[in-house]
């Protein structure tokens, strides 16, 4: 039970495009910040794939906890599937703040399904985006290319979003970030 003063914690949803430099963003807010930590992303990727730390299922696995419920949200990008284990939120109910590597097309379900949410948008320019993307060697010259000319959709409306270019240094990025999403401490 909680107290009635008791306020929830925040879901921070960080959006961004390929390159940006989401999961070291997601790392230097994590060691700046005691207390908050990330959700582990579940994930149709092979565990020796690489990447960033997730729980590797099959998709015979995903699709079977999906029909059970145990996934709060779920999308498909890149020929993978991710998912945010409804369990991993527990932690909002003691008011703990949580972060999670979102994708920008279930914005609008997490918000939904929190009492709080924060959308922390980085972004960097064309060209450290492609510098980065090269740098990770996982794709090809041209496949870089495709990624970077898609469109993106516009974020949805009416949600507490913070925007953070991450151009600069890392810890600039993070100080900003933290500012914006904990102004009383700055």
């Amino acid at each position: 039970m909680t107290h009635p003063d008791h306020k929830p914690g925040r879901l921070i949803a960080v959006v961004g495009p390929s390159g940006v430099g989401k999961d070291s963003v997601m790392a230097g807010l994590i060691a700046a910040r005691p207390g908050l930590t990330a959700i582990r992303r579940a994930i149709t990727r092979a565990p020796q794939a690489g990447g960033e730390d997730c729980d590797p299922l099959t998709p015979d696995t995903y699709a079977a906890r999906k029909a059970a419920g145990d996934f709060v949200l779920t999308w498909g990008a890149h020929g993978l599937f991710y998912a945010i284990p409804r369990a991993a939120l527990a932690p909002l109910a003691q008011g703990q703040d949580l972060l999670a590597n979102l994708s920008r097309t279930v914005l609008t379900e997490a918000a939904q399904a929190v009492p709080r949410l924060t959308v922390l948008h980085i972004t960097a320019s064309p060209e450290t985006l492609a510098a980065r993307l090269a740098a990770r060697g996982r794709e090809t010259e041209s496949d870089i290319a495709a990624r970077l000319s898609r469109e993106t959709d516009p974020l949805p409306p009416g949600l507490d979003i913070v925007v953070v270019s991450n151009d600069g240094p890392l810890q600039q990025t993070v100080a900003t970030a933290l500012a914006a999403l904990y102004p009383e401490s700055a």
